[in-house]
């Protein structure tokens, strides 16, 4: 019955619309402007160490790593805005890059890596001091 798939359609939309009730903000670590490094899964941990050692180097890095992506957190179009540079890591063809892009309207560089292996912190500092000369 299409009528009836449009009204379920409709229906878990707004489930999801619900859910970003419960959903917590985004935390930064590190600096609040500057270059924003944003990451989700499994690249935690270079990219937090990256951010440690270019904020060690004088830079002013933040660092927001997603746990939630369908929906967003409430607060994360006014975090990214704080920023002057904007990075988004991921470990895949930068479809989370695009996501952020076509959800928020945000405007960032990609860092993205498909070789099968993880970032490798120099890899990302790298990115960030390219970025950091750019402020």
């Amino acid at each position: 019955d299409p009528a009836n798939h449009e009204f379920m359609c409709k229906l878990r939309q707004e489930k999801v619309e619900r859910v970003v009730a419960d959903v917590p903000d985004v935390e930064i670590y590190g600096d609040e402007s500057g270059t924003l490094l944003i990451s989700w899964g499994g690249t935690f941990g270079a990219i937090r160490s990256a951010v440690d050692a270019g904020r060690a180097q004088g830079m002013k890095v933040g660092h927001v790593h997603l746990r939630w992506l369908n929906p967003l957190p409430r607060n994360l179009e006014e975090v990214c805005a704080q920023f002057e540079n904007r990075l988004v890591a991921e470990l895949n063809l930068g479809q989370l890059h695009k996501y952020l892009g076509q959800a928020i309207g945000l405007k960032a560089e990609s860092l993205a890596k498909i070789q099968g292996q993880p970032f490798k912190v120099s890899e990302v500092l790298q990115r960030i001091t390219h970025l950091a000369a750019q402020v």
